[in-house]
Parts: structure tokens; sequence; C-alpha cells
């Protein structure tokens, strides 16, 4: 298995495998409502039978290369986790995502591993497009797009059902070459005398 650093405060993202399924229940039960409010996981994580069902649909999107999931872990604890929630190499698109339990928020660590994932989508599978879906009311994972450079395209009105409710949906993206740019330190300027 391997890690890697989000930083040098200890935390890490390493893939979110079916043998994490009691660690991914206790954590999903830790933030339970607070997750629940924008993101449908609690909804589907409800013991440790259905956290390992959910975590090998998504060694299933791995092995079909249509997804991936990854935690992350703060203090050897699972505190939240990014994904791709569909991942279509061929078309060169990638929609990313992100929980955190409230334990963890404030620290910047969705953002931190966000860009390790949409680093790796683009420089290693070229990725040319990756989309951020998130509620309008969904105001910290919006902030989090906007960190990551990504542009909001546009509002798509109630166009989701959660928990009995329509919700607009906000889609967020950024193009590789944006990425990269973003990502490119500026070139110095000459001094003028």
């Amino acid at each position: 298995m391997y890690a890697i650093p989000l930083g040098d405060d200890g935390a890490e993202l390493r893939p979110l495998e079916p043998w994490h399924a009691e660690e991914f229940f206790h954590h999903i039960d830790r933030g339970r409502e607070f997750i629940g409010r924008h993101v449908g996981l609690p909804d589907l994580v409800t013991d440790v039978d259905t956290g390992r069902a959910h975590l090998r649909r998504y060694v299933e999107k791995a092995a079909a290369d249509t997804g991936r999931i990854y935690g992350i872990w703060a203090d050897g604890t699972l505190v939240g986790g990014v994904l791709f929630v569909g991942f279509d190499a061929a078309q060169g698109v990638a929609e990313a995502g992100c929980w955190l339990e409230p334990a963890a928020v404030g620290r910047g660590l969705v953002t931190r591993a966000a860009r390790v994932i949409i680093d790796w989508a683009v420089e290693e599978r070229g990725i040319h497009r990756v989309e951020w879906h998130v509620s309008s009311a969904n105001a910290p994972s919006i902030a989090v797009a906007r960190r990551l450079g990504m542009t909001k395209e546009g509002v798509l009105r109630q166009s989701h059902l959660y928990r009995g409710e329509r919700q607009d949906m906000e889609v967020w993206s950024v193009l590789a070459p944006e990425w990269r740019a973003a990502r490119t330190p500026p070139a110095p300027r000459a001094e003028t005398v």
C-alpha cells in the first residue's frame, strides 16, 4: 500500500479499499449529520457491510477505469476523502468530489488531496477536463472549487432530488491547460533601470 503526504502536518492520501470498511463506517458515522447535509454518502453507508459494498463498487470502477476513491488520513485517523465519481479517459473528462468529517474542517485537507488526484488525472492519464458538481447550498465545497482554480460554468436549477427536496447544482470545471498554467510559477520579470 502507498500513502501520499499532503504536507508536513502528517496528513496522507491513500486508496480507500474494502478492507477499510469498518474504519470507513466509523468515520462516516462520526460525521453522519455534517457530511449528510450535502452528500449522500451517509445514506449509503449505514453499517460496515454497506460501507464494504460501497468501497467494492469503487474497486470495480477502478478496474473498469471509470472511477476511484481515496481516503484522507490525519494523525492516523480517516477523516474524509476525495474521489472520481466518473472517469472517462477516452473522452478526457472526469468528475471529482469530496467529503470531510467536522473534526477535520479548516485544515485545507480536501483542497490538498484534490490537487493530488487532479494532477494525476491531468498529467498521468491525459484528462483534459475535470468537473466539480456541487449543491449551490454547499459553500465549503464551492470554496474548494475556487481554490482549485475552477470556473463556474452554470447552475442546473432544481436538477438534483436530495432527501425529498430539489436542489440547484453548480457545475465547475478546470481544463488541463488552465490547470498546468496555474501550477507553473510565472517567469521572473526583467528589472528596468
